[in-house]
């Protein structure tokens, strides 16, 4: 199995699906490709791997997927007892709805915080349309916390959902961002920190 993916400091794409990917504890071959490289290399580099020419893209014997959810998916069903979706019905669809919000949503946070896990943080000032979607993040997150009991969103067992997530807390500590200014009472904030102790991703920080 190999999982090809970009530049560790950007690339959340990338993260997710090999965070996920990581705590299944199957053997892998990661394939880096450097992005933002000039003249068309980057997905010059890519596209031997990956039909999209994007990164993520997973390679299973003749299998090659190319979008960080459905490697996910592909992940859980290929390892059931990983555990990446909750067993509960009910919180693996709360845990679904949330990562396809992830997948497809919060586009001003994105764009004004990019993941940049090499720089210093520090305190941005951010539109209201970013508000807003950190709003949102903080809702959801304590909605789902208080849901399901924590200390991950779909209950007992860390999974898809906040590896899709991960990369959102590591926005808010590059952008100096304080949860409790929107409308976190602990529990999100909690959380954010969580994120960023799991061992999967101190292994994909410390190999930046």
């Amino acid at each position: 199995m190999e999982l090809v993916i970009g530049t560790k400091a950007w690339s959340t794409w990338s993260m997710r699906p090999w965070l996920a990917l990581k705590k299944t504890g199957a053997q892998f071959d990661e394939t880096l490709i450097q992005l933002r490289q000039a003249d068309g290399l980057t997905e010059a580099k890519i596209l031997p791997h990956s039909p999209s020419g994007l990164v993520p893209a997973l390679k299973d014997g003749d299998v090659v997927i190319s979008d960080s959810l459905a490697i996910c998916e592909y992940l859980a069903e290929r390892f059931p007892k990983a555990g990446l979706w909750p067993a509960d019905r009910e919180a693996r669809a709360y845990a679904r709805s949330a990562a396809a919000e992830m997948h497809s949503g919060f586009a001003s946070l994105r764009g004004e915080c990019p993941m940049d896990l090499m720089r210093e943080p520090h305190v941005t000032t951010l539109s209201e349309a970013t508000h807003k979607d950190i709003r949102r993040i903080v809702a959801l997150w304590n909605a789902m916390l208080s849901r399901f009991g924590g200390p991950w969103l779909g209950g007992t067992e860390w999974g898809i959902a906040d590896a899709f997530f991960t990369p959102v807390a590591t926005r808010f500590r590059t952008y100096g961002v304080k949860l409790s200014d929107f409308g976190d009472t602990g529990p999100a904030g909690v959380y954010a920190e969580r994120l960023l102790e799991r061992p999967e991703f101190l292994a994909w920080q410390a190999d930046l």
